[in-house]
This record gives structure tokens, sequence and C-alpha cells, in this order.
């Protein structure tokens, strides 16, 4: 196997990096969209692009066939009208005493997952002179946010009555999988139906349906029905956790995090690495240092389990990873100071993937591309 593409000879490699492949954002959205037709896509956005670049990805989701865009809160929703993206969003995530005005009056979608959460909604349409735009959100097992199912009744009803008024639009009624099992998603679709079928009996005929992300959108066809909301498949990282790889999938990795090694020394056998020195030399070995740590996203809980791609290989983690670097063991390979160091990628190159350094440090691929921290600027490639 080669390593990933270097930077273009004209350019210095950098001394850190995050380089986001668009093209495989809007690759990635088009074959998703593809398996779930004719449902609606909604990509999800949140935490700046899971942490790829919301305006960026959002563009190149939009290039890619979607139709919607998802947000967690606010914020992120007007950061988008800011930058002159027009495609329908829905933000669902509000904070108590948040202001609504501003959201309506940017057309974002709303999510309501109470009644009072509702009733501020409508309040806020009214102040701006306008209809908003809502989706109820339906708690049916997962025990978050959502309108619980003894408050069903009632909320339909308010919601209804609010929609008659020309207050608001029920333009959608949603949940959320806990993709726990095939027999839990099963109970938790027939949970949502019931809610469907509670919003019909108040008259309430959304035009969205929507339940699935991306691992419900691909392995429980029943849940998708008119819109599926597609999060960490967009950015090429499986959603399953069962070993099955985006390449399976037809995904590719958007995100490569890299660098170029700081430094090189020749170590002698007893040689401690790191801080507390948890890995000593068993026998004289060149190690190198890679200028990432932990506040750059790098976890330090992956210290000693993880790999990177370096001179055509992987090479393992070493000792702890500190706040500003780590080391990794080379053996008797020829390194060089500047030469790139890949930590992940497109397994499909070589290199670790985002999974991988989610196995080695306990945790999932979404809370690896998630945390890269704003010391590492991101540079763009594939953008039509």
């Amino acid at each position: 196997m080669s390593a990933p593409p270097a930077a273009d000879a004209a350019d210095a490699a950098p001394f850190r990096e995050a380089v986001v492949d668009l093209g495989a954002v809007r690759d990635n959205v088009r074959t998703l969209a593809r398996a779930v037709s004719p449902a609606h896509v909604m990509v999800v956005v949140k935490a700046n692009g899971y942490g790829h670049g919301a305006v960026p990805v959002a563009r190149s989701a939009l290039a890619g066939g979607a139709d919607w865009l998802g947000v967690a809160d606010l914020h992120e929703g007007l950061q988008l009208r800011a930058a002159r993206i027009d495609a329908p969003i829905l933000a669902w995530l509000h904070d108590p005493g948040a202001d609504f005005a501003p959201a309506i009056a940017g057309h974002l979608d709303l999510g309501a997952s109470s009644l009072g959460q509702l009733s501020a909604i409508a309040a806020a349409a009214a102040s701006v002179g306008t209809v908003a735009a809502v989706h109820l959100k339906l708690d049916t097992g997962l025990s978050r946010s959502g309108i619980p199912p003894e408050h069903w009744p009632e909320t339909v009803a308010r919601a209804a009555e609010l929609e008659a008024d020309g207050r608001i639009r029920v333009r959608g009624i949603f949940s959320h999988l806990a993709n726990t099992s095939p027999d839990e998603d099963a109970v938790q679709l027939a949970a949502f139906e019931r809610g469907l079928e509670s919003a019909a009996a108040a008259g309430l005929r959304p035009e969205l349906r929507h339940l699935a992300s991306t691992a419900g959108a691909l392995r429980l066809p029943a849940s998708r029905f008119d819109l599926v909301r597609i999060g960490i498949g967009a950015y090429g990282i499986p959603p399953f956790g069962d070993g099955t790889t985006a390449a399976e999938l037809g995904l590719r990795p958007a995100m490569t995090l890299r660098g170029r090694v700081a430094a090189v020394r020749r170590i002698p056998a007893g040689a401690g690495v790191s801080y507390g020195h948890i890995w000593r030399a068993a026998r004289p070995t060149t190690v190198a240092l890679v200028p990432l740590g932990y506040a750059d996203g790098v976890p330090r809980q992956a210290s000693g389990r993880a790999e990177v791609w370096l001179a055509d290989a992987r090479r393992p983690v070493i000792g702890r990873i500190a706040m500003d670097q780590f080391v990794v063991d080379v053996g008797d390979d020829r390194v060089e100071t500047g030469d790139e160091v890949v930590l992940f990628g497109d397994p499909e190159t070589g290199a670790p993937s985002a999974d991988d350094w989610g196995d080695a440090a306990d945790t999932i691929g979404y809370d690896i591309v998630t945390r890269i921290g704003p010391r590492v600027p991101k540079r763009y490639v594939g953008g039509e």
C-alpha cells in the first residue's frame, strides 16, 4: 500500500493540518441518497460539520443531492444563513431561554420537544409576524429530549390549534433511534408510528416524518419514512461499530489528519519515552516525534495503543500522548525530520482510520473527528 497523497510539490508539507476532501463528502451523500431513495436526505452539519467545517460541508452535501441541512442549535443554523446558504435547515436543541425570533426570521425550521417550546415558538412567530415551521420531536425510547408519550395527545392537540390560528406550520414529526439492536429499533419504530397516529387524530398532516440517521437509513428501511438524517455517513465513517468498513458501504473518509516529523533520535535499550515512562525500549530503536497532542484533539487515552502511517508503514504510538506531541517507534527503519506522518485518513491508503483511533481510545470515530482543535488548520480539496 502507498501513503495518502502528499501536498503539492510547490508547497512545503505543513507542521500539522486536517485535509478535508469535499469531493468525498459530495460522493458519500450521493451514494447514500441513492440507497435511501425516494426518501429525502438531510445532511447533519452540527458541531462545525462534525469537525470538518459546517459551511464547506453543507455546500458539498447540497451538491451531492441533499435536500435539507440539520444542526443542533439556532446559532449553527444562523451561521449557515449568514454564509448565504438558503436550503431548508432544521435546528432542534434549544436553550431554555432561547429567542426564537431571529431563527424564524431567518427561515429556520425549529424542533419542538415540549409543549413549552411549542408555545415559545408560536409567541416568537407572532412577534415577527410570520408563520414558524415546526417539527415536533417525539421521545420514542431514547429518553433524552422529545415529547414523552404521555404528553403526545395534549401537545399535538395544541399544535393543531396553533396551526389553525396561523401561528405555526407543523412541517415535520420526528424522533431518533437508539441503534441498540434490531429488536429495540423495532420497538422504537412502533412507538413512532403510534405517535404519528396521535398526530393524525389531532388533524396534523406533516409533510415530513423522519426517524432514521445513517445507521437506520441503511439497515432498517422501514425507518426511512419521508426523510432520513445523514450524519456520520456523509463524512465517510461507518455508523455501526461492528467492523463494517467505509469501503464496504461505498463511502470514503473525508478527513485526513497529518503533520511532519518534528524530531528523530536513536535511543538505547531501557530508555523511557514521554511522561511517566510507561514505555521503555526493549532494544535499541529509532523514535520519531509527532507535533500533535491532546490540545489538538489527539486522545490521551490512545497512549501506547494507536498507530500512525509513517515511512510506508503503520507505526505504534509509544509512551504518553502529551499536550502538543507524541512519539512513535520506527525500529531500524530510516525516518527523517520533516517526513509526513498521517494519524488517520482513508484506510484504503494504508493509514489508520478515525475508527481505529476510536478503538485505541475506547471511543468512536465520531468523537475523533469532532475533537480536532483550532490549532490544526483545515485545508479543503475536491471542492467544485
